[in-house]
């Protein structure tokens, strides 16, 4: 997030697009409905099911699946046509305007209804909103990245913030809502196939040569590595012979499963990593038993880029270890010692080699965590990014054109499917489904569709059905519920016996690669 989490409640609009924000992050939700409920905030939601969150808007905009790019791009076009956007900010702190200002004039309302589904006067009204405030927050996640166009989508919201000078001022930014509670520590220390620890690049000769020192070794790789979702078409190949798992259940959470599952089959070794059996872990042939968060001491970094303590509470059953603990055994064995005595070590070692890191201490963040960058030791932490300028100067407006979704429906199937989360179960279940109380709460899978979708197909709530894509099929409950909307059905995707990965399409996005999860076509007959 370029903002901090609260933050949100200084924003006069909020605009929050492809999150299922109370369900998904329930804590920071409760930010944007007090910002709404006793802050005066106006709220805009744009997702393509009637979500919770929807309740406490202004105005809820519901977009045809992947066309996010279309009616950014169509909010710009109003807010530039109206003269509201920010023309100092652009003058002095951004490039490629008049690019980005020939690319959205064909996005008019009339267009923009065309490609999305969205009343003109509905985002004419949208645009005059987010383009009057004084300060607006966009939150998005999932549902603007997992496409084929997320970068794209990416982009195109840090247009809009720059567009209404919307960045480096308090109550404003684009700000990601992270999946999971350390994913952005994850990627801050270098859990990416093309960086080091605050992503100084793989490519970088300085940045290879200052962690050569550091390590005392020499030829470190100076070319990236493989993302995850090049890996298992490679393992189905037979390129990657083996592969090493922690913390992760692709069995469950990969895109077009049928096929991983082939992919996984074919590796000559697999290594899995994890707190429980998970369904990856049965396929394994060596699986090494971890500690869970309770377990151990180190540090998480939240959404909001604030490294937080984390400490031990319990003792790890049998004989399960912490994370590092196991990969430095690992290495020892393989010839390399990795001389850490505990958490904090490791932590030292990370501030000495990461800018963004260099002034946070174990001893700085015993209370209250520290948000990145945070340079020097008397640095108080930098809860809103780019208050004077960006990290390379001037920002860059990107023109992006539409590009439609890699599957599109048709008569054999002719409904669009997105998947998603649900409040009682987390990901694929492999902490959650093992609580009596959150599984009484939501036992099992169901397909969500619209009382018109249900009554065209001829199917009743509660009824068994089957789901069928191009790549799989699955059995579930119908659910008919007011939050689907016609031509769109939705699954959770927690549950491994009916597995909506098994439907969903591994088609990647080209820069970012994560794959199409938010979209594909499915159909859906009574099971037999």
């Amino acid at each position: 997030m370029t903002n901090s989490i609260a933050d949100i409640e200084k924003a006069e609009v909020i605009l929050v697009a492809g999150s299922n924000t109370t369900e998904n992050h329930p804590v920071l939700s409760s930010f944007v409905k007090r910002a709404v409920k006793f802050k005066g905030a106006k709220l805009i939601v744009v997702d393509p099911r009637q979500i919770k969150l929807t309740r406490h808007a202004n105005m809820w905009l519901r977009p045809n699946l992947g066309s996010d790019v279309a009616w950014i791009n169509g909010l710009m076009h109003v807010i530039i046509k109206e003269d509201l956007h920010d023309q100092s900010f652009i003058e002095n702190r951004t490039t490629g305007f008049e690019e980005l200002k020939a690319m959205v004039d064909k996005f008019s309302p009339d267009y923009v209804e065309s490609i999305t589904g969205i009343p003109a006067q509905q985002l004419i009204e949208a645009a005059r909103l987010y383009g009057s405030a004084k300060a607006g927050s966009i939150l998005y996640c999932m549902g603007i990245t997992q496409h084929t166009t997320g970068t794209d989508n990416v982009k195109s919201l840090a247009n809009l913030a720059m567009l209404c000078g919307n960045l480096g001022i308090e109550g404003g930014g684009v700000n990601p809502l992270r999946g999971q509670n350390n994913v952005q520590g994850a990627c801050d220390m270098g859990g990416l196939p093309n960086v080091y620890t605050g992503y100084q690049k793989v490519t970088d000769e300085a940045a290879r040569a200052k962690m050569e020192k550091a390590w005392g070794v020499s030829g470190l790789p100076d070319k990236p590595g493989l993302p995850v979702t090049h890996m298992v078409p490679k393992a189905y190949d037979g390129e990657l012979k083996a592969m090493y798992i922690i913390g992760e259940n692709p069995l469950v959470s990969d895109p077009d499963l049928n096929h991983a599952e082939k992919s996984f089959s074919r590796l000559e070794f697999l290594v899995v990593q994890d707190i429980f059996m998970t369904e990856t872990a049965q396929q394994a042939d060596v699986v090494l038993p971890s500690t869970c968060f309770a377990e151990k001491n180190g540090t998480f970094v939240n959404t909001e880029r604030r490294v937080q303590r984390v400490r031990k509470a319990l003792e790890p059953p049998g004989s399960a270890r912490e994370d590092w603990r196991i990969t430095a055994e690992i290495s020892r064995r393989m010839g390399y010692p990795m001389r850490y005595e505990n958490a904090r070590e490791i932590f030292e070692e990370i501030a000495g080699l990461t800018p963004s890191y260099a002034g946070i201490t174990y001893d700085r963040i015993e209370k209250v965590g520290i948000h990145w960058p945070c340079p020097t030791p008397d640095h108080p932490g930098t809860p809103v990014l780019h208050t004077q300028q960006f990290t390379h100067g001037k920002g860059v407006f990107h023109a992006i054109d539409y590009i439609p979704p890699a599957e599109r429906v048709d008569t054999e199937y002719p409904l669009y499917l997105t998947t998603g989360r649900l409040l009682y179960q987390f990901h694929t279940g492999t902490m959650t489904r093992r609580s009596e109380g959150l599984n009484d709460r939501a036992p099992e899978s169901f397909v969500e569709i619209s009382a018109g979708d249900a009554e065209k197909n001829g199917l009743i709530d509660g009824q068994t059905v089957r789901i069928a894509s191009r790549r799989g099929e699955i059995e579930a409950r119908v659910k008919v519920s007011d939050q689907a909307v016609d031509g769109t059905v939705f699954i959770p995707f927690h549950f491994a016996e009916a597995a909506a990965n098994r439907l969903t399409n591994a088609a990647l996005d080209p820069v970012a690669n994560i794959p199409e999860f938010k979209v594909c076509a499915v159909k859906i007959e009574q099971a037999a």
